[in-house]
């Protein structure tokens, strides 16, 4: 098969693969209980990691902020509210997207990989069962609410460190850290717009690339690559397109 018709092929399925995603998701047709497992396997599993990661980054830009400012002006009493508002509608978002990325992802793409080489995905087909309904489904809607889950805790953590670290390395008082008042509600339709949207890419591209998987464990290897990439990519694309939509939707432009 050429290139040129194995691309084709690919996105045919990659249409396909969406197409059904979204009809089954409305349909509600999808195994008992599995979505229920499938939002312990995206969010009690990546808790950590995710609480981990945005702690340290909110600690990371509190205080390379507090120190630049320090040196120019000295006036620290803005960076709190400032530091919340790009959480709300651009870190928060982004980078837990980005954690669950590389390994919802790779899980993902691990699990569907492993299914279609072993040819327990034609199996099913055999049983009357669609692959994607009963695959991809379930692990749709857990990565929708489970992103949105996470991405609130990655927040709040974030601003706890942030907080912690303006008060003991810079002495700002939490009280005039941590303000809200800058939080408009372009902000949050901003935020919200990217939570839905990276979660459900990230389980549809990874869905993809595990389907597409060939050639035994070296296939799966692969596709788990493919996944993490794709789905890192597809994070950062629709950052730029949602952050620009939300900038002239709900902020006038200005």
């Amino acid at each position: 098969m050429s290139a040129l018709a194995r691309a084709r092929e690919e996105a045919a399925l990659f249409r396909r693969v969406v197409s059904r995603t979204l009809v089954g998701a409305l349909r509600g047709r999808r195994p008992k209980g599995e979505v229920l497992r499938q939002m312990h396997q995206v969010g009690n599993r990546s808790l950590l990691f995710v609480a981990v990661t945005l702690g340290f980054i909110g600690m990371v830009l509190v205080f390379q902020t507090c120190l630049q400012i320090g040196r120019i002006t000295g006036d620290l009493s803005q960076v709190g509210g400032e530091f919340v508002k790009i959480l709300v509608h651009e870190f928060g978002p982004t980078l837990t997207a980005m954690m669950l990325a590389t390994r919802v992802g790779a899980g993902i793409a691990a699990e569907v990989g492993s299914m279609v080489v072993t040819e327990q995905v034609d199996a099913l087909r055999m049983c009357g069962v669609e692959p994607i309904e009963y695959l991809i489904v379930p692990r749709f809607l857990a990565s929708l609410v489970m992103t949105g889950v996470l991405t609130i805790l990655g927040i709040a953590v974030a601003m706890g460190m942030g907080t912690l670290t303006a008060r003991y390395s810079f002495n700002v008082n939490p009280r005039v850290f941590f303000d809200l008042s800058r939080v408009e509600t372009g902000d949050l339709l901003t935020g919200g717009m990217k939570v839905i949207a990276y979660g459900a890419a990230i389980p549809v591209v990874s869905g993809f690339a595990g389907l597409t998987a060939r050639g035994g464990s070296e296939g799966v290897g692969q596709a788990t690559t493919r996944a993490v990439i794709a789905s890192s990519f597809t994070v950062i694309v629709l950052d730029l397109v949602l952050s620009g939509i939300g900038l002239f939707a709900f902020q006038g432009g200005s």
